[in-house]
């Protein structure tokens, strides 16, 4: 009995220290973490401890406010991105441990490198020289005998020389046959050496990037292509802006450019010689031509490789940046709500497909019309159209940016000229990704009965009723915001795509009664199996009248429902809290406050209740309502503004009732325009034409523009200048910048 007790202690003990290191580890990853993104450690830790709980984002940030001392959802990610990179180096880092251990190399200056190590590139460095190879022409020297003429040359020896030392390895059988290949052979096991010590890999990768420079040149100089001006390029690494490092890599991953770095190599070569040369010995040539022989052949083709790739990783993360902000921003657009839309999907050989969609997005009617070439049936066009428009009292025309959607928009400038007396206005709106929803499950089971082309016309109706609802049933990288969208990697687009879909749908909040399951699936804690559970739920039993109702949903148990509770939002229930984005949780909070305000709940939306919460003072309320600030701030503003959709604060799309063709335009002429895409060295404006004009970075504005993002946005209505017209290429330059009356 006593040996068990024996043993039970040494396993609690073993437990304990398990555990001690366990802490030890998680307190180094999150103090880095804090100092990486200058945050402080207290809520790095909270949020961190969140996570782990299985919290969702969007619920951290709007309902844990306290915890996480207001950390928004941008440091959220980035320490929920932090954190995960840091759980794998970890895991890395003790996988080379054992596995360095186990050959029993393990020293304790390399084991407390690698525990400091804070990147995965330093980790590999630091494992290079103990990883089993491939044959390489070092490990034959080695089979050869010839590692201890290598320590030899190593000590750097003042007398005899190379040649008498190397004399002594001569062996036919050993395939030596002379003092030459003996010292060949050591001096391939020292260029190993020098090519496997992180130390010089890594000074060696830093000064190839601060030093280097890209060099492109042409396969074919007689091919055309869209990369000409990278004919016969070269940039320096370090100022190489990203847009730039993705079309290279495009055109060298087609074959019609050869890529490769220059550096100047007399700087390295010392640097390198320096670790090995320390003074003048009999040995110093020998070790000098190995240094230069580790860089060209060891050491520089894998630098190469490794500082192109860290190129091309910064630029992907810069691209998916970039595309991240303008879905979002294309996401809460304002919604048009109210009008009975016509979608028109135009196209030539098959025609324009027409849907007819009410109020609510609910489709009426299709059809289809031949108004453009190769068919101009023209006056039976404007007839279809003229007795859907009557029927359904049609108020907006939403024409999508296709195959000939300018011949489509001049037949409908004509036609509502013609009905001048309907106010009646249209739109060109990007019908990107329009016919990947047309031809998926999700459109197919929406309409059974109709063709691609048509539920495409109903998509690009629906885009200016309420872009978000509509938009989250495409792949977000379909939707064409972005810029070399195609050639980043997959895995981390749709990641940080589905992230910014996440948030800008749980920003909105969404009606549980109206929501297909495609949007109900991006609410916090909810995934696509509890969406269509929901969906399922409310077509057999009908609609929710309360947030309550939602635990009678199958699967959706205790967590999924605290985190989706408050982004969910019931118009008409039986409880008004139910249409604002107060969490259940709070709902006594609010009991609390109406009680001592002498409110009721039926005065939600009332002057009176505007008029005392104006009065209120939070930082007093909070403290009697035993309740924290940002909360009952929160708490405030959702009273003050029930069932309010953030997105209508926003100025409304630009309508149009006329077209605008490329001859009619003017250097110096005044337009307003609609902000398409945004990328890195400009902004795309829909100023009514075929193509979109081009507003470059340097015409933005009259001050220093870092990035275009921070003067627009997609979706913003902008007014720009004419500056040149390239009618061959249809190419037109704007600026935003106002011309001066010299100009």
């Amino acid at each position: 009995m006593a040996n068990v007790t024996t043993v039970n202690k040494d396993v609690s003990t073993e437990d304990k220290l398990r555990e001690d290191k366990q802490r030890e580890v998680r307190e180094r990853i999150l103090t880095q973490i804090s100092a990486e993104l200058q945050l402080p450690g207290s809520k790095v830790r909270a949020a961190a401890g969140l996570l782990d709980e299985g919290n969702t984002i969007p619920f951290i940030a709007r309902y844990r406010k306290e915890m996480t001392g207001e950390l928004d959802e941008n440091e959220l990610r980035a320490i929920e991105e932090r954190l995960q990179y840091l759980k794998n180096l970890q895991e890395r880092k003790e996988e080379v441990l054992r596995l360095i251990g186990e050959q029993g190399k393990l020293t304790e200056e390399l084991e407390r490198a690698l525990i400091q190590a804070a990147k995965l590139q330093e980790v590999e460095d630091l494992y290079r020289p103990f990883k089993q190879k491939r044959k390489t022409r070092a490990s034959v020297a080695k089979e050869r005998g010839l590692e201890p003429l290598a320590q030899w040359l190593l000590k750097e020896p003042r007398k005899g020389t190379p040649e008498e030392e190397a004399a002594r390895y001569i062996d036919p059988n050993k395939e030596i046959a002379t003092a030459e290949l003996a010292l060949s052979g050591a001096m391939d096991i020292i260029a190993e050496i020098l090519a496997d010590d992180p130390k010089i890999r890594a000074w060696t990768r830093r000064y190839t990037h601060d030093n280097g420079t890209l060099i492109s040149a042409a396969k074919d100089k007689d091919q055309e292509s869209v990369y000409e001006m990278y004919y016969a390029y070269s940039e320096p690494v370090r100022r190489l802006p990203p847009h730039r490092t993705l079309a290279i890599n495009r055109a060298e991953r087609e074959n019609i450019l050869k890529v490769s770095l220059d550096v100047p190599v007399d700087k390295v070569h010392d640097f390198v010689a320096r670790q090995i040369i320390h003074w003048d010995s009999v040995a110093k040539p020998l070790l000098r031509a190995a240094a230069e022989d580790a860089y060209k052949r060891l050491i520089a083709p894998a630098v190469e490789r490794e500082v192109r790739g860290a190129m091309t990783e910064q630029a992907e993360e810069h691209a998916i940046t970039i595309f991240a902000e303008n879905l979002r921003n294309l996401l809460l657009q304002p919604p048009v709500k109210g009008k009975v839309v016509m979608g028109v999907d135009p196209a030539f050989r098959t025609g324009c497909k027409l849907a007819i969609v009410d109020e609510t997005g609910k489709m009426l009617e299709v059809a289809v019309t031949y108004p453009t070439a190769p068919h101009n049936k023209t006056t039976e066009a404007k007839a279809i159209f003229r007795r859907l428009i009557d029927k359904y009292k049609v108020e907006l025309l939403v024409i999508g940016n296709g195959t000939a959607s300018r011949e489509t928009e001049q037949f409908v400038a004509d036609l509502l000229k013609e009905m001048s007396s309907r106010e009646m206005a249209y739109i060109i709106v990007n019908e990107a990704g329009a016919s990947v929803y047309s031809a998926s499950k999700l459109a197919q089971t929406e309409f059974p009965d109709l063709d691609v082309a048509e539920r495409s016309a109903i998509s690009i109706a629906r885009r200016i009723q309420d872009p978000l609802a509509e938009l989250v049933k495409i792949d977000p990288k379909s939707i064409g915001v972005g810029q070399y969208q195609h050639d980043v990697t997959q895995k981390r687009l749709e990641e940080s795509l589905g992230a910014v879909v996440e948030s800008a749908v749980n920003h909105v909040g969404v009606d549980v009664n109206t929501a297909s399951a495609a949007l109900l699936g991006y609410v916090a804690g909810i995934n696509a199996t509890l969406a269509k559970n929901i969906f399922q739920h409310r077509e057999e039993n009908g609609i929710f009248t309360s947030r309550k109702d939602l635990q009678k949903v199958p699967r959706l148990g205790a967590k999924a429902y605290e985190q989706c509770a408050g982004f969910l939002r019931i118009s008409e229930g039986k409880d008004p809290l139910d249409n604002t984005p107060i969490h259940p949780e709070s709902y006594s909070v609010v009991d609390q406050l109406f009680a001592k305000l002498d409110l009721l709940p039926a005065d939600i939306g009332s002057l009176r209740l505007l008029e005392q919460l104006a009065a209120a003072k939070p930082e007093e309320l909070a403290a009697q309502l035993g309740v924290g600030v940002p909360t009952l701030r929160d708490i405030i503003e959702s009273l003050q503004r029930p069932g309010r959709d953030p997105r209508e604060e926003l100025p409304p799309p630009n309508f149009r009732t006329d077209v605008l063709k490329l001859e009619h335009l003017l250097p110096g002429m005044e337009l307003t325009g609609t902000v398409r895409n945004v990328i890195d060295f400009g902004a795309f404006v829909d100023i009514g034409i075929k193509n979109d004009g081009l507003v470059h970075i340097s015409q933005l504005s009259d001050r220093f523009v870092k990035h275009p993002t921070a003067v627009v946005s997609v979706g913003d209505t902008v007014t720009v200048w004419v500056l040149s017209i390239d009618e061959k290429k249809a190419r037109v330059s704007l600026t935003m910048r106002k011309p001066t009356a010299s100009e």
